[in-house]
């Protein structure tokens, strides 16, 4: 059977129990593409955004965020926190139930309880199930239900971000009787709280959700979420042919900016194109990612070593213009610190501009002390950067600095990275939780990799100081003072050479209403509404 026989057959099947066509009812429908293919819809393995999308659509937890990544109340109605004894204490709500399952009985279903999280973060941590999510909870001394609507979790130590690791996928609820039901398959049969409920999925091909009738939460005039009635995903594999569906509104949106068609869609000022103003509309905002150039400072290599020449490379090339040239401009560059824009936390503080002049004379100091008249570097990257890469040796050639650039696979880059091998690296840092210590212990010496992941094996006990001085401090005005001084300490000593802070950019069909869009790039479909 080839493959688009088997799409039509699925996707009859997935809709003749339903009392009307998708055809029919498209704007019931959200459509959209996974380019990068699904590869579980257990939420304990929700590493990526490829398991994170549909894993916002079936899963709860107690906390969640919203598109400014303020926390908001989710299972959990309300909470407190005891600093004297770093104990949280979540009050749940009693309406919230998991989806019907086989797994409770015919047709059954029964409500949450806080000894589901419980059993959930037990599960997260245990070894035999080897959740890559198992970290969040690293921090945590014991927690314990109360009775069905009060949960108490106390942590070993301060750690200000707690509640933001909570908003992670990784900390939904999942019912016992659904796990031990299917075992292994749980990936396949996911059961969960939230909006829209698993329907069908033949891998590679079609994966669809249906509205959950009993979802717990309400919009603001009292109707019951979600508004659409079904989810349908699929998997073509490449950017190009996504966005043919989407130019062809077949797909309801797509997410990025890729190089097969960025300059189709968009000017180089980054504006959509007049011929794509009938079609979709495009919703842009600050990313939770920097791109940078890392040093590896116990590399045996003068320029590595030098301070100078490190900010002579920072101080090289012109971010603004790489921005506006190389991403059609989308991103912001990053001539301030490594914290990006978007985050609480990112300071106006002065960071790296283009200074050719001040460049030069940092490479004539690095020269006279090191009697090194030809500085030489080289840059590992995968192939996705290396135009960005390539526009960094040219301008930093001008200036007297050889460049070669050394372009590898990215998982071979990603341990090379790891273990030190690199002089110079091309890397991102994607936050996994809203609070800028989530950049910051990039720099903290206790993680050197590959333990950790600072990378750089950057050491600075000043910085050592501060970092520890934060994690006590729950204040979020007072937080962010030391975080501007570990900033600045970082810009300082140049350890790396931040690019830019990304944008999250997604080209929405005009059916399309409600989708929004925040700095984590998470998919939300609750809210969404599809005109006919």
């Amino acid at each position: 059977m080839n493959t688009l026989v088997a799409y039509s057959l699925l996707f009859l099947l997935s809709f003749s129990c339903s009392k009307y066509s998708e055809k029919d009812n498209d704007h019931l429908v959200f459509r959209y593409n996974e380019h990068g293919n699904i590869p579980t819809l257990d939420p304990a393995f929700a590493r990526n955004p490829q398991a994170i999308w549909p894993a916002n659509q079936l899963y709860n937890g107690l906390v969640q965020l919203d598109d400014s990544l303020n926390l908001k109340p989710d299972i959990a109605k309300k909470w407190l926190i005891n600093d004297s004894t770093l104990t949280y204490t979540f009050f749940l709500r009693d309406d919230v139930y998991f989806h019907k399952d086989k797994a409770f009985g015919k047709d059954s279903t029964r409500r949450v309880k806080a000894s589901d999280f419980v059993y959930s973060f037990n599960r997260l941590k245990d070894e035999r199930v080897a959740s890559p999510g198992s970290w969040v909870l690293q921090n945590v001394e014991n927690y314990l239900a109360e009775n069905d609507t009060i949960l108490h979790i106390q942590l070993k130590k301060p750690f200000p971000a707690f509640l933001g690791l909570l908003s992670m996928r990784y900390c939904s609820v999942v019912p016992k009787e659904a796990v031990d039901f299917y075992g292994n398959n749980f990936r396949r049969n996911p059961v969960g709280t939230g909006p829209f409920q698993f329907k069908m999925w033949e891998e590679n091909v079609k994966l669809v959700f249906r509205k959950n009738p009993l979802y717990f939460e309400k919009d603001k005039n009292g109707n019951r979420l979600p508004y659409l009635e079904a989810v349908s995903i699929t998997f073509l594999p490449d950017k190009q042919s996504e966005f043919l569906q989407f130019a062809q509104g077949k797909i309801d949106f797509i997410s990025g900016l890729d190089n097969s068609y960025k300059d189709e869609l968009l000017t180089t000022h980054g504006k959509l194109q007049k011929k794509y103003a009938d079609l979709a509309y495009m919703l842009t905002t600050p990313y939770l990612n920097t791109e940078y150039l890392g040093f590896y400072l116990d590399a045996n290599s003068p320029e590595i070593k030098s301070k100078a020449l490190r900010q002579a490379i920072n101080y090289g090339f012109d971010r603004k213009k790489m921005v506006t040239y190389l991403r059609n401009g989308m991103g912001i560059a990053a001539n301030n610190g490594f914290i990006p824009k978007g985050l609480p936390g990112f300071a106006n503080i002065d960071g790296y501009t283009y200074q050719p002049e001040k460049a030069r004379e940092l490479i004539q100091q690095y020269t006279l002390e090191t009697g090194d008249k030809n500085p030489e570097i080289i840059i590992g990257t995968n192939s996705q950067y290396l135009d960005l890469c390539e526009y960094i040796q040219r301008e930093l050639e001008k200036l007297g600095i050889a460049v070669t650039i050394d372009v590898m696979p990215p998982s071979t880059l990603r341990q090379m990275k790891s273990s030190g091998e690199l002089d110079i690296f091309r890397a991102s840092w994607i936050a996994d939780y809203p609070d800028a210590e989530n950049y910051l212990s990039l720099f903290y010496s206790p993680n050197f990799a590959p333990n950790g992941p600072n990378y750089m094996h950057f050491k600075n006990e000043v910085y050592d100081s501060l970092y520890t001085k934060s994690l006590s401090i729950s204040n979020i005005l007072e937080r962010k003072q030391l975080y501007t001084k570990m900033d600045s300490i970082i810009i300082a000593e140049a350890p790396v050479v931040p690019l830019f802070y990304d944008m999250a950019v997604r080209f929405v069909n005009k059916k399309v209403s409600g989708l929004g869009i925040n700095p984590q790039n998470f998919l939300v479909l609750k809210h969404v509404k599809k005109d006919r």
